[in-house]
């Protein structure tokens, strides 16, 4: 098979490439394979979930979902691949490898849940404790599914793709290497593509510096809907990109002037945690609506494959019945007259009438393991004598949240993972040395805060009990602290 002469044109028989009016990247067109895909109950079901979760309860132009984010990564992904394609004719990439690229772009975020990353980070987390799983889990999946439900095999052989071979190639591009052991002991884990075509890995989802085309779109879609200063040109980074080849694997490097950008990127991306993904009213929004979900998750029913029932947190092990949870659980709770969902439907009511919990405060400490929370809720109690234990605090009536932002790769400078390549010899990679970054770059990637909150608003003590307790545990507090 010879991939120029089976790769279908976008205009042969009836099937044609689609033109979609985005707002951060105007008029895109995409493939005809994709617009099958799109036109699929899978994907379409990626117009129910925000993007930014609970942000859209606290930023009002933050209505934006996963659909328009994932054609806005088809169309980088294809963007990027065939800028290297031009600019490197070497490199042998293919229209098949380009059409994967693209399809893997656009699928990537499948398997989100509702309110996207409050549904795995946060929802997940507490109802099945143990259970390791993620939304890139959930993709790979729920592209398998989407492609048998729908018959799409026919489709994507017509268009040139091999199957397996290049629906695996798609799966590792969202999730890694496939298989529980895989990489392990490995030295070349993948199997969609050879060793020579590493740099196929690094465009939608960059697992070793994490600079990828979902970023570009979603640092470009956020900040134009938070109304927050991108200060990253992505643009420019695409066109200034190139294979280098690294200890025998090739990389996606970038000009050495362009350090710059790079690091605007990933200050763009601490801007965004900070004032919006991390918002003290953002985050306490989330936890209530996470509160709910576990208060109703064994009385919503979900049906799955052969009439099979499933609850809210179990209905990810069957994508039949995952394909009809979206953000519409919230108003499904919200208006319901079951007495079961009585006590999470008052949580929903209380987000909406905007009765919060009330936030007493927030302090910076080293990262910190979750089963501390309870000790802490207790000692919150016990910071100050309560006169009358009748209307009181109980460690119950504390929601406290540990929060770890940082520049994507934990403690450590991300530039640092990054190669460059200079104007004078592009064809050699290069790691820039400390010493001849700027010296405004920031020494600090990494910082925890502790937010704590009360439930009952109306408890005018609730907050010399953080600050007591606070002072006891030799933590610092003020109204500039993690700003």
């Amino acid at each position: 098979m010879t991939d120029t002469g089976n790769l279908k044109t976008c205009y042969e028989g009836n099937d044609h490439c689609k033109v979609f009016n985005d707002s951060i990247h105007g008029h895109v067109e995409l493939h005809p394979l994709l617009v099958k895909i799109i036109d699929t109950p899978q994907f379409q079901r990626l117009r129910n979930i925000k993007q930014l979760g609970g942000g859209y309860f606290v930023f009002p132009g933050a209505s934006h979902n996963r659909f328009e984010h994932s054609i806005g990564v088809a169309y980088l992904a294809g963007e990027l691949v065939r800028n290297l394609k031009t600019q490197q004719p070497e490199l042998d990439i293919t229209p098949r490898d380009e059409l994967c690229v693209e399809i893997a772009g656009l699928c990537h975020d499948l398997g989100h849940g509702p309110f996207s990353h409050l549904f795995d980070g946060m929802f997940i987390r507490k109802a099945r404790p143990g259970l390791n799983w993620k939304h890139e889990t959930a993709s790979i999946q729920m592209f398998e599914y989407l492609v048998n439900a729908n018959g799409l095999q026919p489709v994507m052989k017509k268009y040139g793709l091999e199957l397996p071979k290049d629906q695996n190639f798609i799966k590792e591009m969202i999730a890694g290497p496939l298989g529980t052991n895989a990489g392990q002991g490995q030295e070349w884990p993948y199997k969609g593509r050879p060793k020579n075509k590493s740099f196929l890995y690094e465009i939608v989802a960059n697992k070793r510096t994490g600079i990828d085309v979902d970023k570009f779109d979603y640092f470009a879609r956020d900040c134009h809907h938070l109304g927050i200063q991108n200060n990253f040109d992505h643009r420019r980074f695409i066109m200034l990109a190139r294979v280098c080849e690294v200890a025998g694997k090739k990389h996606i490097c970038v000009r050495d002037k362009e350090i710059g950008n790079v690091c605007d990127m990933f200050y763009t991306r601490i801007s965004l945690h900070r004032r919006a993904y991390q918002h003290r009213v953002n985050k306490i929004i989330e936890s209530m609506i996470t509160e709910a979900f576990l208060k109703a998750d064994e009385h919503i029913q979900i049906e799955g494959k052969g009439g099979k029932k499933f609850t809210l947190s179990k209905a990810i092990d069957d994508m039949e019945a995952y394909t009809k949870l979206t953000d519409c659980v919230f108003e499904q709770i919200l208006t319901s007259s079951s007495e079961d969902l009585k006590e999470a439907k008052g949580i929903l009511q209380r987000i909406q009438s905007r009765q919060l919990y009330k936030f007493l405060g927030q302090t910076k400490a080293m990262t910190l393991p979750q089963k501390m929370i309870s000790t802490w809720k207790e000692e919150l109690v016990k910071a100050l004598p309560q006169t009358d234990p009748q209307v009181g605090l109980q460690p119950d009536d504390f929601e406290i949240l540990v929060i770890t932002m940082n520049y994507g790769k934990k403690d450590k400078n991300p530039v640092n993972e990054m190669y460059f390549y200079s104007k004078n010899d592009n064809t050699k990679a290069k790691q820039i040395p400390e010493g001849q970054m700027s010296e405004l770059r920031p020494t600090c990637f990494s910082e925890t805060l502790i937010m704590v909150y009360c439930k009952k608003t109306d408890n005018e003590s609730a907050k010399k009990h953080f600050v007591k307790w606070s002072e006891d545990k030799g933590f610092q507090v003020g109204e500039t602290v993690g700003l």
